[in-house]
Order: structure tokens, then C-alpha cells, then sequence
């Protein structure tokens, strides 16, 4: 065993791997040792896939720069051939596999050792991560409170020490609030900057992408450059970086100019907490040499939350109807949660102009954002309006379907806006609250720019390190 396992990030490990000083089966087994210890009552990782993973290094693991490092992958999205993957969906619970996604190709290819699949509520459509095919993944910080979501599991898994890294995606915040609430990094890159083939050109239509929580930022960069640039008939796809994102790790980020905001873009207050941790990061910044100022965030339309409603109700009715035509039998709402057969049915509410106007919607909000950039280099907000909330604050099968539309609205009015734009954006857990719980910060920046994030989290990273402040992995 390699007891000191949870004091490496995956680069870290990768080095140890190549000098061999551990080998990948030893970091398998401790892996799966703390997930079978640890994990019974929180409750992130919900496919095992150990004997894939342990085959996997019978075979020979690839020559890549991760090679030997423990990861995870979500239960949305990443099909691993063998391997169920469920969308956290009672209809989807026998969906398996019978090929890789590219970005898991891309995760192959680079050495890591893949051992399961992690906890999402279902299609990835809420903020808080308790499907009631899996049951709730519980915060490592405190059992009662969410793990964020849609990449909950994730999150959850990182931040106990499961995995130095875990596959992660986004669409309306889903790397940046659970990454808030796990105390962990998260970036969300911008659109088109990793694959999202052979099955998808796009996830609703340019909102969502995918990429990684980790514990340090390095791991962040090193897994971008794995994975990022176009596969095989992208529709489209970002600039490529001019170097390597791992080379923008510790580079000088120079001094930036950048805005802050502690009021939602529709001018809604935030928890006192949050406003405190944009305080006190706008001061360490300012220590820094940086530039802050105080703006309003004035980049979102007010139609923004019907586009969003109309995009996913029509992308969700898409997803069902394809697989109930491989399963031979339509869908029926009592094996769905009632918010999801709510956006089921929207999606065939909408007409096609109502799509085509939200795609007008989405685009506007992007030239809007880009106008804002013009000025700044980037801004900082609370990632979240308030701390992390109990279980069961935001229910999927509640009846209150307005007031849950409501409440989700204000938890994602810092995300949501960059899935619109499609600009990079990333959650640094910067602050801690007396409760013991975590309240990260979000910085957002220029279309395709994720090199001047990377460049500040690195800075942040060293000026206020987090890596070593561990949950005791309490569930009480």
C-alpha cells in the first residue's frame, strides 16, 4: 500500500510512477482501499469499475504523461466501453457501452487508470447531486449539506482523497459549484476546447463541456493539454493555446485588470460569506500588484433563463427518445424524476423558431460578454450566491416546479452566464466559512483565454495554498 497516497496530485504521482518508486497496481489498490473505507456513507463513486481498471494494467498502460494515476470518471457523458453509464437515471441504469468517447480515448492514452464512475443527479439537470437511482452524494466537509452539482461525485471524491483528479462537466455551473462546495479547483474551458465525439457534435448546443476538478492547479493544465483541440469532424472548435497549458503554470500573469462583482447580474444580494470571500480575494490580489475595481456585471439578457429552459427541454427530449427507440419502448414519467419529465416534455413544447430564437439568445449573451472583456481582463464574483445548501433544498421531485425553477436561477446567476458564452471559467477555494464548510471565488475571462487563468490560480495557489486543508470526510 502507499499511505502517503493523498499527499500527491497526479502529476506528482505520474513522476513517482516513471522513477519507479510505486507502481500503477499499488495506486490502484490504494484507491480502492479508501473509496471501500470511505466512500459507504459518502456516497460518490457509484460504478466500480476496478477489475477494467486492473486489466487495463495487466494489458500495458500507454506511455502517456499520467500514466499510473487513479481516475474517475462522471456517470454522464464519458462512455467507457464495458461500462454502464446512466446519466444518474433510473431508465438509462442498463445503458452500457460499447465505445470509448474521445476525451475517455484521450484519458486512455495518457496513462490513467480508470476505476469507476461518479455520482450526477439526473441528465446532469440540477445543482445538487441526489438521484434517486443513487441517493444523495454527501459533502465531505459535512454530511448534511450538498456536494454540489451536477459533478457532486466528483467533487465529493476529490476533495476525500479518492482520486487526485475526476473527470467532470459543466453546463450551467456543474464543475464550478460543486468545486465551491467541496472546497477543490475546478475550470470549466471554453467552448470547444475538448472533444465531445463520436456521438455529439456539441452539448446543448455549445453550453456544455467537459473537463476535470482536481486538487491542484497544475493537474488542471496537465489534463487540458491531454486532451484539448478538435476530434474527428468537430463542428467546431477554440484557438488553440499557444503553448502548453502545464507551461502557463507559474508564468508571471503579469498585472490584470480586474472587475469584481458581489450582486447577481440581475442585482440580487448575496450570503454575507460569499461577499466576505470576494473581499478578502480582491485585497490578496491587490497585494499582488493587480488592479480591482468594482463593476456591474451587465452582460445577461433578461430572456437568458427561457433560452436556457427551451436549449435543455429540447436536448433532454432528444436523449430519451433516442434511447427509448434502442430499447424498443417509450419513456414513461414514473421512472423519471418530475423536474426531468417537466424538461422532457418542454422539449416538445417549444417550436422550432422558439429554439432558433434561444440560440439568438445564447450568442447575444456571448458578443454581450465579449463587450465586457474589452475593458477587463477578468472578473471575480462569489461562485455561488450563498453557502452550500442541506440536502434536499433543491428537490427534483418536488411539486413546486416554479419555485424550483426560481431557486436553481439564483444558484447559477454567476455560472450560468459563461455556459452561454461560452468563455472559460474556473471556482478556486480560496475561503472557508466558520461552519467549517468551503466558499469558493469564480474568475471568468476572455473567450479561449484559460492561459491567464491557469497563470492567476497558480499565483493564488502559492500566495494562499489549499492543498493540504483536508475534510475529515465527516458525514455527521
Amino acid at each position: 500500500m502507499f499511505k502517503e497516497y493523498d499527499q500527491y496530485d497526479a502529476v506528482g504521482l505520474a513522476q513517482l510512477v516513471r522513477k519507479g518508486e510505486v507502481s500503477p497496481q499499488h495506486l490502484l489498490d490504494e484507491a480502492i482501499a479508501r473509496v471501500e473505507q470511505r466512500d459507504p456513507t459518502l456516497n460518490t463513486v457509484v460504478n466500480k469499475l476496478y477489475d477494467l481498471a486492473r486489466n487495463a494494467i495487466r494489458a500495458g498502460l500507454p506511455d502517456g504523461p499520467l500514466r499510473g494515476v487513479p481516475f474517475l470518471l462522471k456517470d454522464l457523458h464519458a462512455l467507457y466501453s464495458g461500462a454502464v453509464t446512466s446519466n444518474g437515471s433510473r431508465f438509462f441504469k442498463d445503458n452500457l457501452a460499447d465505445h470509448d468517447t474521445e476525451l475517455v480515448s484521450r484519458y486512455k492514452r495518457g496513462g490513467l487508470v480508470i476505476f469507476g464512475k461518479t455520482n450526477t443527479p439526473e441528465f446532469g439537470l440540477t445543482i445538487t447531486t441526489e438521484p434517486v437511482l443513487f441517493g444523495p452524494t454527501r459533502n465531505p466537509w459535512s454530511g448534511t449539506h450538498t456536494a454540489g452539482g451536477s459533478s457532486g461525485g466528483a467533487a465529493a471524491a476529490v476533495a476525500a482523497g479518492f482520486a487526485p483528479a475526476a473527470h467532470a462537466s459543466d453546463g450551467g455551473g456543474s464543475i464550478r459549484i460543486p468545486s465551491s462546495c467541496c472546497g477543490v479547483f475546478g475550470l470549466k474551458p471554453t467552448r470547444g476546447r475538448n472533444p465531445q465525439g463520436p456521438d455529439r457534435g456539441e452539448g446543448w448546443s455549445g453550453m456544455s463541456t467537459e473537463h476535470a476538478i482536481t486538487r491542484s492547479v497544475r493537474d488542471s493544465a496537465a489534463l487540458l493539454d491531454l486532451t484539448c483541440g478538435p476530434d474527428l469532424g468537430a463542428p467546431y472548435f477554440a484557438t488553440p493555446p499557444r503553448q502548453p497549458y502545464s507551461s502557463e503554470v507559474g508564468a508571471d500573469p503579469g498585472q490584470l485588470r480586474i472587475a469584481f462583482a458581489t450582486h447577481t447580474p440581475a442585482g440580487e444580494k448575496v450570503a454575507p460569506e460569499c461577499q466576505q470571500a470576494v473581499a478578502e480575494t480582491a485585497r490578496l490580489l491587490e497585494r499582488m500588484g493587480h488592479r480591482i475595481e468594482e463593476a456591474k456585471p451587465d452582460f445577461v439578457p433578461e430572456e437568458l433563463g427561457s433560452a436556457f429552459q427551451t436549449v435543455i427541454g429540447g436536448n433532454t427530449r432528444v436523449a430519451i427518445d433516442n434511447y427509448a427507440a434502442k430499447l424498443g419502448r417509450p419513456p414513461s414519467p414514473e421512472v423519471f424524476e418530475k423536474i426531468t419529465w417537466i424538461m422532457y416534455e418542454s422539449g416538445t413544447a417549444a417550436s422550432a423558431a422558439d429554439y432558433a430564437r434561444a440560440i439568438q439568445v445564447l450568442h447575444r449573451t456571448g458578443r454581450m460578454v465579449a463587450r465586457f472583456f474589452e475593458h477587463h481582463d477578468l472578473l471575480l464574483t462569489p461562485t455561488l450566491p450563498r453557502p452550500p445548501e442541506k440536502l434536499g433544498v433543491f428537490d427534483m421531485n418536488t411539486d413546486d416546479a416554479e419555485g424550483y425553477r426560481a431557486a436553481v436561477a439564483l444558484f447559477t446567476a454567476f455560472t450560468a452566464p459563461f455556459n452561454a458564452s461560452g468563455n472559460p471559467a474556473m471556482s478556486v477555494p480560496l475561503h472557508w466559512i466558520s461552519a467549517g464548510l468551503p466558499v469558493g471565488v469564480q474568475f471568468a475571462a476572455r473567450y479561449g483565454d484559460e492561459a491567464t487563468l491557469l497563470r492567476l490560480a497558480a499565483q493564488l495557489e502559492r500566495a494562499q495554498p489549499w492543498f493540504n486543508r483536508r475534510p475529515s470526510v465527516n458525514t455527521a
